[in-house]
């Protein structure tokens, strides 16, 4: 990352550089998104699977959705000494892998930030529930 860069990134509030990050995700450019984060960091996403690269969740992703974006409802920020805690809380639309569109599937993600960077991510959401819906299995 340029000089130039992280200096823009130290403007930052926390809540945006999840906003950032998440924006970056979206388009998708994990490459982009990575700069948010500092080396090392584990994303829990759901069903417990973990990656240490913004890579992991967009080839999950892609497996799962044909496209996906976040609405962005909100962001609660808990403010700690050493810490900051931001959720980021909305809903996904998009396409499953079959072409079906979907809309209101409800998103949590926790992101866990120390001196401008995320250092920790968790993501829950309500896909693995719609995606038994669809197929007739009550969840």
């Amino acid at each position: 990352m340029s000089v130039a860069a992280k200096t823009e990134l130290s403007k930052l509030s926390d809540a945006e550089i999840v906003e950032a990050y998440l924006t970056a995700s979206m388009i998708p450019d994990p490459d982009a998104a990575a700069a948010y984060m500092k080396p090392g960091t584990v994303i829990t996403f759901t069903g417990g699977r973990t990656f240490d690269h913004p890579r992991g969740p967009t080839g999950f992703n892609a497996a799962r959705y044909r496209w996906v974006k976040k609405k962005m409802d909100r962001f609660d920020v808990c403010a700690g000494a050493a810490e900051t805690v931001v959720y980021s809380i909305g809903t996904l639309y998009g396409e499953w892998i079959d072409g079906t569109p979907f809309e209101g599937n409800r998103y949590v993600d926790r992101f866990v930030v120390q001196d401008g960077f995320i250092v920790k991510m968790d993501v829950w959401n309500d896909s693995a529930e719609r995606i038994l819906v669809n197929r007739g299995i009550e969840a």
